[in-house]
Order: structure tokens, then sequence, then C-alpha cells
């Protein structure tokens, strides 16, 4: 079996893969497969096509909503479960059994909400609720409108969220187009809450997202090898752009992160990939799968 040095500059020294080794291939979608246009490149499309055909099994691990991400799973030809919601929501489309679900209680969705609303008024922050794989929004602001454009899902308007929250959110968004006010939100809620209170992660600059504490694409890549396929971290290759990558980035056996990922995400990583507008995702599975004999 052939070995690789993979070399990235952000990290020291290089390691050794046994590429050959690798059985899952988990890909994030925006940024990473999908860019600017919201679509996935032919380049990178024969690239997964061509990891499959060598016996490589692919998924997907999102931030976006289970509706939102399936023609994604679709166009890669997965036969896996989806991972969505940063893990707290995973379902099988071939039988549509949902394997898991992690939401947020009613009461720390609202108080997310007092605070939301105690610091930052509404004109700065667009505030998403996400329950039953539908979204509920207190207001359909201009990058709500950008936002579910880019989704392909139509919010729901509910004036009063505290009166008539339909259930349990899976997951808590709040968008800005300002990333200096979410550094802030960030700072002060991970101040207020410990990692085993509530995962609190940015999948974008804009976007503050808070899901379940064990939901994290992490533990969710880690359910899927070890639990459904039976597979070890060293089998594992992930590959993704933002924050609520690190943790698949770090579980997984080969961790590449794009060339448009943020320093603080690439410094955890094996590898860096191109940017997505120039395929990185084509390049890695080049390196780590098909160069493998």
């Amino acid at each position: 079996m052939q070995k690789i040095i993979a070399s990235n500059p952000a990290t020291a020294p290089d390691r050794a893969f046994n590429t050959a080794e690798i059985k899952l291939l988990v890909l994030d979608i925006d940024g990473t497969i999908a860019g600017l246009s919201n679509e996935i490149r032919e380049p990178v499309k024969r690239a997964i096509l061509a990891a499959e055909s060598r016996g490589v099994k692919v998924a997907v691990a999102t931030g976006r909503m289970y509706q939102s991400a399936l023609r994604f799973h679709s166009e890669i030809g997965s036969t896996l479960p989806l991972i969505c919601y940063q893990g707290a929501w995973i379902q099988d489309p071939a039988t549509q059994k949902r394997l898991r679900h992690l939401s947020l209680s009613k009461q720390t969705a609202l108080q997310l909400l007092d605070y939301f609303e105690e610091v930052h008024s509404q004109s700065i922050l667009s505030i998403h609720f996400y329950i039953d794989d539908k979204l509920y929004v207190p207001e359909i602001t201009a990058a709500t409108r950008v936002y579910a454009q880019r989704s392909g899902i139509e919010p729901n308007l509910i004036k009063d969220l505290r009166r008539d929250i339909p259930g349990e959110p899976t997951k808590v968004l709040a968008l800005c187009e300002n990333p200096e006010v979410l550094d802030g939100l960030l700072s002060s809620m991970r101040q207020r809450y410990r990692p085993a209170e509530l995962y609190l992660t940015r999948s974008v600059a804009t976007f503050f997202e808070a899901t379940h504490p064990l939901a994290s694409k992490g533990d969710g890549v880690k359910y899927l090898a070890e639990e459904l396929l039976g597979l070890q971290p060293a089998q594992v290759m992930a590959i993704g752009d933002n924050f609520n990558d690190v943790e698949m980035i770090s579980y997984a056996g080969v961790g590449v992160a794009m060339g448009n990922a943020p320093d603080g995400v690439k410094i955890g990583a094996d590898w860096v990939a191109p940017d997505v507008e120039e395929d990185g995702v084509a390049a890695a599975i080049e390196q780590f799968v098909l160069g493998a004999s």
C-alpha cells in the first residue's frame, strides 16, 4: 500500500498517511463542494464519482437543513445517511428513517432569543429557528431572503416566537452582515454557556449557530463511521472550510481544510486544498484517494 507524505504549511511536522485505507469520504457543502454558484462543479463531481468507483463511500455533513441538503446528497450519488444541522439531525434519504435528532429545549431557545433582543436590535440580527426541518422567523429581513433563496426553502413568519414557538428547535441561527458583531456575540455566549450546555459555532463569517451540546459534525461523522459502518478514524477523510468543520477534520484520519478556510481552521488540518472556486475537493481526492494504489 502506498503512503503519501502530506505537507501542510500551517502545521508541523509532516505526517505519513496510508491513503489506501480510506473507506469513507465526508464532505461539507458550502465553501467546500459548492462555491458562489451554489452548485457542484463538474471536476468535483467527477472526482467524487471516481472515489466511489474505487469503493470509497461518500457522505455529506452540513449545517444546512435536511431539505436544503438533499439535492447535494443526490447529486454526488451518496447512499449513506445525511448529516445535517451540524450533526444534530441524521436521516437516511433512502428509507426516510431519522437516525438521530438532538434538539434544544424551548427554554434554552427562548433564552437565546431574549439575549439576542437584549443586546442587538432586530435591524442588526436576523433570527432563525429551525423546527421539524422548517424555518421560523419573527421577521423576514433582507438577510433572510438571501438565505432562503440560496437554501431553496420558504421561511415561516411567526411574529411572536415566545408565545407561538411550535416545538423544540434543532438549531438557532443569528445572521449579521457585520462579522465583528458575531465575534462579540460568540465570545459573550461562550462565557454564559459551557460546552456541555450548548454547542456554539460559526459556519460562515456572518452566521452564529447554536445547537444541542452533543451535536457537532465530528460526533455525527463518528456515529456514521463507527456505529453504522464499523470503521476507524484512520479510514475516514473529511473536507471542510469553516469552524463548524473543525471537529470532523480533527476526528478524521485525513482532515482537509479548503484554501478558502480561515487560518484557525487550516491550523488543525492535515492538508490544505486549493480554494473551492479552484476545485479544491477534486485536488484533495486526487491526492489522498485516486493517487493511492
